[in-house]
């Protein structure tokens, strides 16, 4: 560890301070040490992948805005820029991998041919790098993706959309092999309609079929998710896969059910989901993005909904079932500064929640004394956190404050600057 004499007095100080009303920095250093985030691989890139060399466009409701120069362009590249942005990200993190960035050696394989051996690659340069993976079934920008996938009424565009998700479980069942943990495999699909159908649940129906076979075959090393959206882009009035419907295929089938923070009202809390989630489902996996608007995926910031579902989790004592990943794609600013920023201010939401006194805030509320509970959760909000945050910097030999900020532009002028 790196010697900082102003943040180790300024951490003795905080420590303190956050001892006299009843929190243990160092046991929540030393938890946050251990919560590992599923790293996005598709900030690098605008969600391009190796299909067609980043040439095709984006298509299935969603869209990436900006075109900031640099944008990784093969898979040397998007490695390249990860390492970059984890190594100014404190702790050890994972990586979330989409279908489309399989190592296909410069080959056309379609999405229902893909095999483990496409990501044998990745699976070794994660042990290299000590990066466990996670994966993702890419419905979106195909020929065949239209409106509708799982649940179109059309059996040869839905049979080769069960068999690239069946294939996608297979690969993520190698994945979790290799590395000696379970791979967690998200399940989105964009189907929907630009107006109102004559009728929904027929559309429901067959995508709860096409999950049935889907999830037939049994895997010990994957975890199976199922993520729902609010709306898509060009399909606004209707969605197949809504909350609704995934919290109930979710908890009848003993799924996990992925929240996602960008796919949901803006006047719902995601937070107040959590809880109810836990009684009813085996975990739940969080794709953390920041909607502004509408159902949208800006970089996540330090903001209260962040921290309500940080302080959740917690208070939950869930992150032995809660998985948190990131979901944004941002390509009007510096894409690794993308990476670092929103990284860090989802593991500063979670510190806030784990310097919460726990003991103290849990007897006022037992005996009713609900003034003291007030009054110490106002309080919580201007201790001194900030300098626990730098000591855990400090800690994981990453930079502290904004000294990241220099690190970045430093590898754009001499990297991601080069790129044509």
């Amino acid at each position: 560890m790196k010697k900082d004499i102003a943040i180790e007095k300024a951490y003795d100080a905080a420590r303190d301070r956050y001892a006299a009303i009843g929190t243990d920095t160092e046991k929540a250093l030393e938890t946050l040490q251990k919560i590992s985030i599923s790293l996005h691989c598709w900030q690098a890139d605008d969600v391009s992948g190796f299909e067609t060399k980043g040439e095709g466009s984006l298509t299935g409701g969603i869209q990436v805005t900006g075109n900031y120069p640099g944008r990784a362009r093969d898979i040397d590249e998007l490695r390249s820029d990860i390492l970059k942005a984890a190594s100014l990200i404190p702790g050890r993190h994972r990586l979330s991998l989409h279908e489309i960035y399989g190592d296909f050696q410069g080959k056309v394989v379609d999405r229902n041919e893909v095999t483990p051996e496409h990501f044998r690659s990745w699976m070794q340069w994660g042990e290299e790098n000590g990066m466990k993976l996670d994966f993702n079934s890419t419905s979106f920008s195909h020929p065949k993706s239209g409106n509708l996938t799982l649940s179109s009424p059309d059996e040869g565009i839905r049979r080769f959309w069960i068999e690239h998700t069946m294939r996608c479980r297979q690969i993520s069942e190698e994945i979790g092999k290799y590395q000696n943990d379970p791979c967690i495999m998200n399940i989105w699909i964009h189907d929907g309609s630009k107006e109102v159908p004559a009728g929904r649940l027929e559309y429901r129906r067959i995508l709860k079929d096409s999950l049935d076979e889907i999830f037939s075959v049994e895997y010990a090393d994957m975890k199976d998710c199922i993520e729902a959206k609010l709306f898509g882009i060009g399909l606004e009035s209707y969605t197949v896969g809504s909350y609704d419907f995934y919290l109930g295929y979710g908890a009848s089938k003993g799924k996990i059910v992925t929240l996602d923070t960008g796919h949901f009202h803006l006047t719902e809390s995601i937070a107040d989901k959590v809880s109810s989630l836990l009684l009813f489902t085996p975990e739940i996996m969080l794709h953390v993005s920041r909607p502004v608007r509408w159902d949208s995926d800006h970089v996540v910031i330090l903001n209260d909904d962040i921290t309500d579902l940080a302080r959740e989790i917690i208070r939950c004592k869930a992150l032995d079932r809660v998985h948190i990943g990131l979901d944004y794609f941002d390509a009007t600013i510096n894409r690794i500064g993308a990476y670092v920023t929103g990284t860090r201010a989802t593991q500063k939401a979670l510190l806030l929640a784990l310097l919460e006194p726990e003991g103290v805030l849990g007897k006022y509320e037992s005996e009713g004394r609900c003034f003291e509970r007030l009054a110490l959760q106002e309080e919580l909000k201007s201790m001194p956190w900030g300098a626990v945050w730098d000591m855990f910097c400090l800690r994981n030999d990453v930079p502290a404050g904004l000294d990241y900020v220099g690190d970045i532009l430093k590898y754009e002028a001499d990297v991601t600057s080069l790129r044509k």
